[in-house]
């Protein structure tokens, strides 16, 4: 196998970070009926990639981009001991290379940059029925910590 090997993302990357921004998506749908049918974006990763409050970065193998994720400098809410925190974001892992510790690599690097950064919190939100997410994060040292809940009045 390969050397896997995380870098910070380039314009380059754009192409495939735009089919991974898909495969994020369709992999979220079964879990939130509110978003629209079709094309849609969560980030716009162009900015990710030249923001110097964000740190946008990918895993490769064999010189293929075979994962993503970001973190980005949050302001935290006034009331809290930290002022800002890292966000987590656009964790994705191309199918193959899924089970191998490729996500473990991309939140090392997400990891050392926030410290970095001198950010002492990373957060994330993932939904409540991704058991598979979930426990990914947990294993990483990740624990729940609230949940959002909504009510639909259509």
């Amino acid at each position: 196998m390969e050397a896997i090997t995380v870098r910070k993302a380039t314009e380059a990357d754009l192409d495939m970070l735009y089919q991974f921004e898909q495969g994020v998506i369709n992999a979220e749908r079964p879990f939130d009926v509110t978003l629209r049918p079709g094309l849609i974006h969560y980030y716009d990763l162009k900015a990710l990639i030249h923001s110097p409050k964000a740190h946008l970065v990918v895993a490769e193998s064999d010189n293929k981009v075979i994962a993503s994720g970001y973190a980005r400098i949050d302001e935290s809410k006034p009331y809290l001991r930290h002022t800002h925190h890292a966000y987590l974001g656009f964790m994705y892992v191309v199918p193959e290379f899924r089970g191998r510790g490729v996500n473990e690599k991309i939140m090392d690097a997400l990891k050392q940059w926030s410290k970095e950064q001198n950010l002492h919190e990373l957060r994330l939100q993932v939904y409540e029925n991704n058991a598979p997410a979930i426990r990914a994060y947990e294993k990483i040292g990740f624990a729940k910590h609230m949940v959002e809940m909504r009510f639909n009045l259509g």
